[in-house]
């Protein structure tokens, strides 16, 4: 099979051969998950790799490498009638394409691979313009992990259309990775909260009221938490804190029918 079809049959298993990848996507379990998806697909990198140093016209082989992708994760979402079951599939989708399929691309090094992932950006963008995907590499990801990702407070300030560095964010990042991080469970709560958030956020992010969702943790756990620092109030916060990671896993942790 040459160079081309290879790539073209390739490229949407790049995200449909993964059942349930943000199953692995936990700090003590990525690394390895990545690695092995990475040499999963490592044909299909190769393939286009090689096409694309042949290939008289790159941008237009590029971009039907990025199409091939695109467009069949289109029809499968268009497939389903079922609008909840259709956004479920694309959330399930975005996170894939976001952990695995972009910074494995990227993680190949070819000369490409950049190339290859802009493209495919510019036709999920095209294929699905509400989602607003942005590429990390590998590393980039595993540095996330080490700062901890705040996953319900960004979600929560995205919301509200508040920076990445806005001030709330800022001020809960510093408690969490200070204070908090020093005290003798503070490492063990941190971690229940990273196993959990990712998964409580998805499934937020499913329902039709998700804005309401996050403004009432805004304001039953969140803004009284900052209130709490700025008071030297270190522990009460912490004390809010894991209840707010309790209540949120009762009520949003496991899917709902």
């Amino acid at each position: 099979m040459n160079n081309y079809l290879t790539g073209i049959e390739g490229m949407p298993r790049l995200l449909f051969d993964e059942e349930d990848p943000m199953a692995t996507f936990r700090r003590n379990m990525y690394e390895k998950s990545f690695r092995k998806y990475c040499q999963k697909h490592r044909e299909t990198y190769a393939a286009i790799e090689a096409g694309y140093q042949q290939v008289i016209d790159k941008n237009q082989f590029i971009a039907n490498m990025a199409a091939a992708l695109a467009d069949k994760a289109k029809e499968k979402v268009e497939a389903e009638k079922k609008k909840t079951k259709q956004q479920q599939m694309l959330i399930d989708f975005n996170m894939c394409m976001a952990v695995y399929v972009l910074p494995g691309i990227l993680d190949f090094e070819g000369e490409s691979s950049k190339v290859l992932v802009d493209a495919v950006l510019k036709a999920w963008k095209e294929a699905f313009p509400k989602t607003n995907l942005r590429a990390a590499t590998y590393a980039e990801i595993q540095a996330g992990f080490k700062k901890r990702f705040c996953y319900i407070t960004t979600a929560v300030c995205e919301t509200f259309g508040k920076p990445d560095d806005c001030y709330e964010l800022t001020i809960l990042r510093n408690y969490r990775d200070g204070y908090l991080m020093s005290q003798p469970d503070g490492e063990e709560v941190i971690r229940q909260y990273y196993d959990l958030a990712p998964t409580i956020v998805k499934h937020i992010n499913q329902r039709k009221e998700r804005k309401e969702i996050y403004r009432g943790v805004w304001e039953k756990y969140l803004e009284p938490c900052i209130h709490m620092i700025e008071n030297n109030q270190q522990e009460e916060c912490k004390e809010l804190y894991i209840k707010m990671v309790r209540d949120l896993q009762k009520e949003y942790f496991l899917r709902k029918s």
